[in-house]
């Protein structure tokens, strides 16, 4: 069985075991933590940051979580809107105005986190390199018409979301994302989680491997001839680039840890509050869970799905996941967090829900 270093409770131990015989399979580096009442029963890691299998995975590592990002994201605003500086029944033209062009003065904050603004692709936008330019962006998005009557149906805002939700956090607090996520969430709880890579960090971090359906687009030409009407596409080898790291995508290129994707999300599984840390009410924490949409995502397709403000929802409990495989849920029943993130991304991918599943069966048993 693989090597898992960090610390598990006796009753979580099956957790550890599954962690351990994924790695047999080559499957790169993770890290796997598990939260009750906010306190770690689970905090493992193992395997290694290259294909080669020569540099160990530690404690430390770091790595680009994709669209785990997003639960950052929407903690943010519902700090926000705990605290009544922002309003997610408002439309996002009264914090941002040039945001009503072409036919978007109905667009809500809410919809910009539950993806039915009808804004999920940057047309017009020419490679992935011009992600990095903020106002181009958000300039461009102002300009752009929604693609369905906002709030009426969803389709996932892969890039689009953090974009959205960003700029109306910047109009609101004069701050990035970025630096109000620094200041107001990951300094107070001391999560190793970051929207905006400084280079201090670098060392730690772990490249993304992947997955195999880019075995044939080598890093070299990453995003740079491959837009379309709909937008450049992302090629995975862009986020090991220092380009990408340095940038702020609250979509899609936080860089943490299982242990810190845990830690901020806790927040919401304990009622707003861990290791006396309160960064928002019980209230505020609830709105998590206000369902926004029911129903087949036209960007995604699948079963149907539901959306709440910045979530999946399943029962009681909201989740999101990265491209390639990583995840995060938390269950304010349990009071339980649990999250998974690795280097090596899988087409389709069990990875994650394997040890959410593992998870609940401690608790039960």
């Amino acid at each position: 069985m693989a090597e898992v270093h960090g610390t598990s409770t006796d009753s979580f131990e099956p957790v550890r075991e599954v962690l351990s015989a994924q790695l047999d399979l080559g499957d790169g580096g993770a890290s796997v933590a598990v939260l009750v009442d906010g306190e770690p029963v689970v905090d493992i890691w193992g395997g290694h940051v290259d294909e080669a299998r020569t540099v160990a995975w530690e404690r430390d590592t770091i790595v680009n979580v994709w669209s785990t990002t997003k639960t950052m994201t929407a903690l943010c605003a519902l700090i926000l809107a705990d605290r009544g500086v922002l309003d997610l029944d408002a439309p996002v033209a009264r914090y941002w105005p040039e945001f009503a062009a072409a036919g978007k003065e109905n667009v809500l904050v809410r919809h910009t986190l539950s993806h039915t603004a009808g804004l999920p692709e940057l047309r017009g936008l020419g490679t992935i390199r011009d992600l990095y330019d903020w106002p181009a962006v958000t300039g461009l998005l102002a300009g752009l018409a929604p693609d369905w009557e906002p709030g009426t149906q969803a389709g996932y805002h892969s890039l689009t979301q953090g974009y959205l939700v960003g700029e109306v956090i910047r109009r609101v607090t004069g701050r990035t994302l970025g630096t109000f996520f620094a200041e107001e969430v990951a300094g107070p709880l001391g999560a190793d989680f970051h929207i905006g890579l400084a280079a201090e960090h670098d060392d730690r971090v772990c490249p993304v491997i992947p997955p195999p359906s880019e075995a044939a687009n080598p890093p070299g030409g990453a995003g740079q001839a491959d837009a379309g009407e709909t937008g450049p596409r992302l090629y995975a080898a862009e986020a090991n680039t220092v380009a990408w790291r340095r940038a702020e995508i609250p979509a899609a290129n936080g860089h943490g840890n299982a242990r810190s994707v845990a830690a901020a999300q806790a927040v919401l599984a304990c009622g707003g509050a861990v290791g006396g840390v309160r960064l928002l009410s019980a209230a505020g924490c609830a709105r998590a869970w206000e369902e926004q949409f029911h129903g087949v995502d036209r960007v995604l397709g699948g079963p149907p799905a539901r959306y709440g403000l910045g979530f999946r929802l399943e029962g009681r409990t909201c989740s999101w996941g990265g491209w390639g495989g990583s995840v995060v849920l938390f269950d304010p029943d349990n009071r339980l967090t649990v999250s998974y993130v690795m280097n090596r991304m899988r087409d389709s991918d069990t990875r994650g829900l394997d040890i959410i599943l593992t998870t609940y069966g401690c608790l039960a048993g």
